[in-house]
């Protein structure tokens, strides 16, 4: 009796420490995994290497007519054969200070993508998935058939793959988008090596710290940069991301302004126009009047005849004239004194 009644607080005892330890289990996966990832992961800063499609350290090697949308480059390294057949649409660089920069913006890069937390693990075979935004830890990742990436209609939407080993996938695999998702802010970094396998369509920035292969005929939107190794390709095509934009136009505000301005402009105008104009009038009118009067009087003056009394055709009428005259006198005068006498009488 008394052995069982002492067994009782050791299982209790026991049931107690179980329970602390999977609290504490509990506790480190909400630490270590994105469950409550972020919401609004930060793109990756390629720098200069951002202009290259492809970019090794120690060498490029080319089989068939691969195009590279953009810069080629090696850096310490100075070797890239099979160009052409292979074409580049940028430019190629050689161990010089153009892929040597390039080299140190991508080991950057690299320690940043490595280092973003939250994260969430996933199992290593990607095919059939479909992911939101976010941090992703792979031991060794994997991809048969397709991966889908949603972005939420989030344009700017981040998707970072933590892969500690190998990234390898199977012929005619593929990356899938949705809802708007950008190719340019995808980003797998590599613990060691990348294989894109034949025929497969993928999409991202793959950085690798030891090489990368691209088989027969795969297709990468994105690039190819191995930060101490070397790069394989075999007749494939890498063209250079596209960086979506947000949809839509800005609204303009609505309303009107519902106050007055107040207060009044202070001060006067200062100052008074300056100096007097300068110069006179130049030139003389320049014509005179045209034509002349063009009529005459129209009437001549007239004049009345009056009688000549003197003059040539005259001097044969004065003496008759002078007797009429004498005559017409005393007529008068005797006809005045014969009244004067009839009126005495009476």
């Amino acid at each position: 009796m008394t052995t069982k009644l002492l067994s009782h607080p050791r299982r209790a005892a026991m049931s107690a420490l179980a329970a602390v330890a999977a609290g504490g289990t509990a506790v480190a996966i909400l630490i270590f995994s994105g469950t409550g990832a972020s919401a609004a992961e930060a793109p990756v800063d390629l720098g200069t290497a951002a202009s290259f499609s492809v970019l090794a350290g120690a060498r490029v090697t080319n089989t068939g007519p691969t195009f590279l949308a953009q810069n080629l480059g090696v850096s310490p390294g100075s070797a890239a054969t099979g160009f052409p057949p292979g074409l580049v649409g940028g430019e190629t660089h050689l161990a010089d200070a153009v892929a040597l920069q390039a080299q140190n913006d991508l080991t950057t890069a690299y320690n940043d993508a490595a280092g973003r937390t939250p994260f969430t693990i996933l199992p290593a075979e990607l095919g059939g998935s479909t992911l939101v935004p976010g941090v992703y830890r792979i031991g060794a990742a994997q991809l048969t058939g397709a991966l889908t990436l949603n972005s939420q209609a989030d344009p700017g939407a981040v998707f970072i793959f933590q892969i500690d080993s190998t990234l390898v996938t199977a012929s005619g695999s593929s990356v899938v988008f949705i809802n708007g998702s950008s190719p340019c802010n995808v980003y797998w970094q590599v613990g060691s090596s990348a294989t894109i396998g034949t025929g497969s369509q993928f999409v991202g920035n793959i950085l690798a710290q030891e090489s990368v292969t691209m088989t027969t005929g795969a297709t990468l939107q994105g690039r190819a940069m191995a930060r101490t190794g070397a790069v394989t390709l075999d007749t494939n095509t890498i063209n250079a991301p596209v960086c979506l934009q947000p949809t839509g136009t800005p609204t303009q505000p609505t309303g009107t302004p519902t106050g007055t301005p107040t207060g009044t402009p202070t001060g006067t105008p200062t100052g008074t126009p300056t100096g007097t104009p300068t110069g006179q009038p130049t030139g003389t009118p320049t014509g005179q009047p045209t034509g002349n009067p063009t009529g005459q009087p129209t009437a001549t003056p007239t004049r009345t005849r009056l009688p000549v009394t003197g003059g040539s055709g005259g001097s044969a009428l004065v003496p008759v004239l002078t007797g009429i005259g004498g005559v017409a006198v005393a007529s008068g005068a005797a006809l005045l004194l014969l009244y004067r006498r009839r009126t005495t009488n009476s």
